[in-house]
Parts: C-alpha cells; sequence; structure tokens
C-alpha cells in the first residue's frame, strides 16, 4: 500500500519495528518503532516518559515526510 500511495505523489513514512520488513515491502521512508503490541509507547513506563517517546517517534515521522528521497531511507529518532 506504500508503494501506491508514493506511486500517487503522496510521500508516506512506514512506522514499524521490524525495519528489515519493511526495506523488502520497498517503503522509502522508514521509522523505527519500539515493539510489536505498543510501537509507540511502552506501557511499563511513567506516562510522562510515554509521551517523549511518542512525541520523538511522530516527530521522526512528520520531518522525514519533508525529505525527498530517491532510494530507502531509515530515520533515525532523536
Amino acid at each position: 500500500m506504500v508503494k501506491v500511495f508514493e506511486k500517487a505523489g503522496y510521500p508516506v513514512v512506514h512506522m514499524c519495528n521490524l525495519v528489515p520488513v519493511s526495506v523488502t515491502v520497498g517503503a522509502n521512508r522508514i521509522v523505527p518503532t519500539i515493539s510489536i503490541p505498543y510501537p509507540l509507547g511502552d506501557p511499563n513506563t511513567p506516562k510522562e516518559e510515554q509521551w517523549k517517546l511518542r512525541y520523538r517517534r511522530v516527530g521522526a515521522a512528520l520531518d522525514a515526510l519533508t525529505v525527498p528521497v530517491k532510494e530507502q531511507t531509515v530515520f533515525k529518532v532523536k
């Protein structure tokens, strides 16, 4: 599905914890997540920490949308 949107001219960020799978399916912009059941957080941490985890990952995904890419790129989360 990611490739279809990209071909139509819409930039897409694929957020996943299994980066090699994302690379295999051909996603152009990839942002790593934390885990399968909780991709953007960790329920074992305080709410403030979860908010920071989510904020950084969503921020990285939004930043990735602004970057023109010609090949698959895995963006680092700061």
